[in-house]
C-alpha cells in the first residue's frame, strides 16, 4: 500500500472513530496536545455532549496531521526541513487555540496550515519527480539549521508591523528585520517568501494593493540591511486568511501584516529549481 492510499484509508478509520467517541484523555501531567505534536489526541465526545462546531474543527485539525505526516513519510522533512517545522508548529498553535476554546482563531489557522500544506504536497511531488530527497545534514548542523530557521521565523511573524492605511513598518518592526537579516547573512542558504496582508477596512483592489506594498516594503529594508534580494520572494493575498476576525482596533492592527515563510532547502540543485 502507498502513502496517499494509506493516508485515505487512516482518514476513513479516524471518521469513524471520532464518531464512536473513543479517543483518550492524555496522561495527567502531560499537558496533553499543547505540549507534544507527534502524539497528540483530543478529549472523547462525551455520550451526553452535544455536537457543536469544535467537533467538526478537531476532525479538521487531525485530518491536516494525517496530511502533514504523509508528507513527512514522503520525504518532505529533507526536501523542505523548514517548511516541515513551520507546519508542525502551525499544529501545535491550532491545538493549543482548540483546548483554549478560540474557535474562530483555530478555524482561520486550519484554513492557513490547509493552503500551506497544499503547497507543500505540490512543491513535493515537482521535486520528486526530478530527485530523490535525503538528509541534507546530519546531527548537530541539522539541528543547528532548524534553530536558526525557528529563531528567524519568530523574529520576522511577529504582531504590530504597520500603522493602518500604511506600508511604513513600524520602528520596533524593523529592529526585528535587522536582526533577522544579520542572522541570514551568515546562512546563505536559507530564504524567505514574504506575503502582504491588510486589514478589511478597505476595498479589494485597494488592500491587494497596500499588502503587496508592505511585502515589498519589508523586502527592501532587507535588502538595505544587506539581504541579497534574489533571497527573497514577494506575495500578496489583499484581505484574504485574516490572522484574526472581528473588527476592533488591535485585531485590524494583528491582521496589517506579513507572513514570512522561511526556506531552507539546501539538499539538491532539483528543490531549489522548484521554488
Amino acid at each position: 500500500m502507498d502513502v496517499k492510499a494509506g493516508v485515505k484509508l487512516c482518514i476513513t478509520c479516524l471518521s469513524a472513530y471520532l464518531l464512536l467517541a473513543c479517543t483518550s484523555y492524555p496522561d495527567e501531567g502531560t499537558g496533553g496536545i499543547a505540549e507534544n505534536y507527534a502524539g497528540s489526541d483530543f478529549s472523547p465526545v462525551m455520550p451526553d455532549e452535544p455536537l457543536g462546531p469544535e467537533h467538526g474543527l478537531r476532525f479538521d485539525w487531525k485530518l491536516a496531521a494525517l496530511h502533514l505526516d504523509s508528507l513527512i513519510e514522503e520525504g518532505a522533512q529533507w526536501c523542505f526541513p523548514a517548511a516541515v517545522l513551520q507546519a508542525q508548529e502551525k499544529q501545535n498553535r491550532i491545538a493549543r487555540e482548540l483546548e483554549g476554546g478560540l474557535w474562530i482563531d483555530a478555524a482561520n489557522d486550519i484554513v492557513i496550515q490547509r493552503k500551506k500544506l497544499n503547497d507543500l504536497e505540490l512543491r513535493l511531488d515537482y521535486v520528486l519527480n526530478e530527485a530523490t530527497c535525503a538528509p541534507p545534514l546530519k546531527g548537530k548542523d541539522f539541528d543547528d539549521l532548524m534553530q536558526v530557521v525557528k529563531r528567524v521565523y519568530h523574529l520576522l511573524n511577529v504582531d504590530n508591523q504597520f500603522a493602518y492605511n500604511s506600508i511604513e513598518v513600524n520602528p520596533k518592526y524593523m529592529g526585528h528585520l535587522a536582526e533577522a537579516a544579520n542572522i541570514l547573512k551568515q546562512h546563505p542558504t536559507i530564504r524567505l517568501a514574504v506575503t502582504g496582508h491588510a486589514d478589511a477596512t478597505g476595498g479589494t483592489e485597494y488592500n491587494e494593493k497596500i499588502a503587496k506594498g508592505r511585502a515589498q516594503q519589508v523586502k527592501r529594508y532587507l535588502t538595505i540591511f544587506g539581504l541579497a534580494p534574489g533571497r527573497i520572494e514577494t506575495h500578496s493575498l489583499g484581505e484574504e486568511l485574516p490572522l484574526y476576525e472581528g473588527d476592533s482596533p488591535g485585531v485590524r492592527l494583528t491582521n496589517r501584516r506579513v507572513s514570512i515563510e522561511v526556506i531552507a532547502d539546501k539538499n539538491s540543485n532539483a528543490t531549489q529549481g522548484a521554488l
